[in-house]
């Protein structure tokens, strides 16, 4: 198919990500967080950035997009509900909708949480959710203005995507996110291999994303609150998956 997907260190603990299509030439940019190393990677590649997709509205995703709007000119996408404090938008969007970048479909999902407007970007074709600071490796994103009531079901859509999906999430919070898991489920099996893998990888200076929805499912606490194995683990067993995830949201908060 000619599709290169790259993952781009950014910041102290950002991630970017970078889709470039070989037989059109289009490059597209997920999130903006630091001009300097994706700058790097255009050039060393010798690729075109033609299109920028915003998750939302935080400045460690959007304040270099000035920097290469200057440089390259993009079409850059963003959530129609957060277009007032976004940069300038050339499509807005919203959830349900799709459109074409890099030549692939993306489907615009609202997960709502984090932020309030805040959007994922699945492309079938790749195989590839782009969920930023919503789904995240092993977590979720903390609820900086919405709440359990909206993060919840946020993360139910996205946990009813294939399973072969790889998720590509914003930060390298993978450490400080399994030391928290473990507490919770101590004999997950799956989840101790996976933190054997992750030491691995950053010790060998390798992100940790993406991986397969499989594998969240498996060993990520906050897709896990309706699980009656998990539900037993942490002593809710009579609660409602909402009052699951919204405690075990607030000891993350606390960890």
């Amino acid at each position: 198919m000619g599709i290169e997907i790259l993952t781009i260190p950014c910041l102290q603990d950002n991630f970017c990500f970078l889709i470039h299509n070989d037989e059109s030439g289009e490059t597209t940019l997920i999130d903006a967080s630091e001009a300097a190393p994706i700058q790097a990677v255009l050039d060393a590649k010798r690729w075109v950035l033609t299109d920028v997709l915003l998750t939302h509205h935080h400045w460690d995703h959007i304040d270099e997009l000035p920097a290469l709007r200057k440089r390259y000119a993009p079409r850059v996408v963003g959530a129609a509900a957060d277009a007032h404090r976004l940069p300038a938008l050339d499509l807005t969007v919203a959830d349900g909708d799709t459109f074409t970048t890099c030549g692939q479909e993306a489907q615009v999902i609202d997960v709502s949480g984090h932020t309030i407007g805040h959007i994922a970007f699945y492309m079938p074709g790749l195989k590839a959710a782009f969920t930023a600071d919503s789904l995240m490796a092993l977590g979720c994103g903390r609820l900086t203005e919405g709440t359990p009531e909206m993060m919840w079901p946020s993360l139910l859509k996205l946990r009813a995507l294939p399973e072969d999906t790889a998720i590509y999430s914003a930060h390298e919070y993978s450490k400080s996110n399994a030391a928290f898991a473990i507490t919770l489920e101590p004999e997950n099996d799956a989840l101790i291999s996976r933190i054997d893998a992750d030491a691995a990888n950053r010790a060998a200076d390798k992100p940790t994303v993406p991986n397969p929805l499989s594998l969240e499912k498996a060993t990520n606490p906050f897709l896990r609150a309706d699980d009656p194995a998990f539900r037993a683990a942490v002593g809710m067993e009579d609660h409602s998956p909402l009052e699951v995830f919204a405690a075990i949201r607030a000891r993350k908060d606390r960890f």
